[in-house]
């Protein structure tokens, strides 16, 4: 780690990594999201930009997922988030699809924000990893959704 100066009368402090590539990308694309954020015409054509930019399992998965949570909650709004197809419900997040691609993980996920009604005692999942989606598993997220907006 390397030494740097610092404000404070010549105490030294020592860097640390901090955030990955991959994270400070998806602050950037935060920040642009948060200024196109109040047109949800612009949301939806963002989060279908994203799943069109995506490649392989991911992109499969994406267009799946994205019909399912919209023929599920249609009130739900897409948008993206952190670079992520995203789904809200006034103004806040509720679920979101991260690529396996985007922070480099062996598989991606669905999440749950804390906007989320998946509350189940005093602990429960907010993520799920998806490698594929068999009929069970549509019927399951289908259920997710409906419960998360309920």
């Amino acid at each position: 780690m390397a030494e740097r100066k610092t404000a404070n009368k010549g105490v030294t402090a020592t860097a640390s990594k901090g955030f990955s590539a991959e994270e400070r990308a998806a602050m950037k694309e935060r920040v642009k999201e948060q200024k196109r954020a109040a047109d949800k015409a612009v949301g939806e054509s963002d989060a279908l930009a994203k799943i069109a930019e995506m490649t392989g399992t991911d992109r499969v998965l994406g267009k799946r997922l994205h019909a399912i949570i919209k023929a599920s909650a249609p009130n739900l709004s897409a948008t993206t988030w952190y670079g992520m197809p995203a789904y809200t419900k006034d103004g806040k997040v509720v679920c979101f699809f991260k690529t396996a691609k985007k922070f480099n993980t062996r598989y991606a996920t669905l999440g749950f924000s804390d906007a989320a009604n998946l509350d189940e005692g005093a602990v429960w999942p907010t993520e799920f990893a998806v490698k594929e989606l068999t009929a069970a598993d549509e019927a399951r997220i289908v259920a997710l959704v409906k419960k998360a907006v309920s």
